[in-house]
């Protein structure tokens, strides 16, 4: 897998991604449903219940991740159900997830980070580029905005600090 900037707007958890389907992926609407995660139970790697009703969801993506998808796609070397599989083309248990995102990190050039901090990147960025809450809460599955805000708020805490500083200085400028 390349380094890509469009790869960073991927807003799964490290289960839910590994437990991304090709058959969940509507490369003519542009969208991926979120339907199930990959988990070790009882010490055997396999799908299971996502964690809430509201975690099960549809995004939207843009062009360049259909289309690194549909490059994934066409050069995985072996025949799976999986978007993100094993060798043998079996689910990729945690560890394997892991070691797959620090050898990606690795050579981005990037620190080590668990995917949780990418999805946490994600909300970020997010909001300060102006998502609205309401639109990022159903982009990470949330049950609500609120539980959006309460997860993120330190976030949503310096974009206030910011935009007061930009409303200051516009002020300022115009008395």
């Amino acid at each position: 897998m390349k380094c890509s900037t469009s790869s960073w707007q991927l807003v799964f958890g490290g289960g839910e991604l590994f437990g991304l389907k090709w058959s969940d992926i509507d490369f003519r609407t542009g969208t991926i449903r979120i339907q199930r995660q990959v988990q070790r139970l009882n010490g055997k790697v396999q799908e299971t219940k996502l964690k809430t009703s509201n975690s099960y969801h549809t995004i939207l993506v843009d062009q360049d991740i259909l289309k690194m998808l549909l490059t994934m796609k066409t050069e995985q070397k072996i025949e799976s159900y999986y978007v993100f599989c094993s060798p043998t083309g079996g689910i990729l248990g945690p560890e394997s997830q892991r070691k797959q995102l620090q050898r990606l990190l690795v050579s981005c050039g990037m620190e080590k980070i668990r995917f949780h901090d990418l999805r946490h990147t994600f909300a970020a960025l997010a909001l300060q580029n102006g998502v609205d809450v309401k639109t990022l809460s159903g982009l990470l599955g949330h049950y609500s905005a609120g539980f959006t805000l309460d997860t993120y708020g330190h976030i949503s805490t310096l974009m206030q600090q910011d935009a007061a500083q930009k409303v200051g200085g516009f002020l300022q400028m115009n008395m």
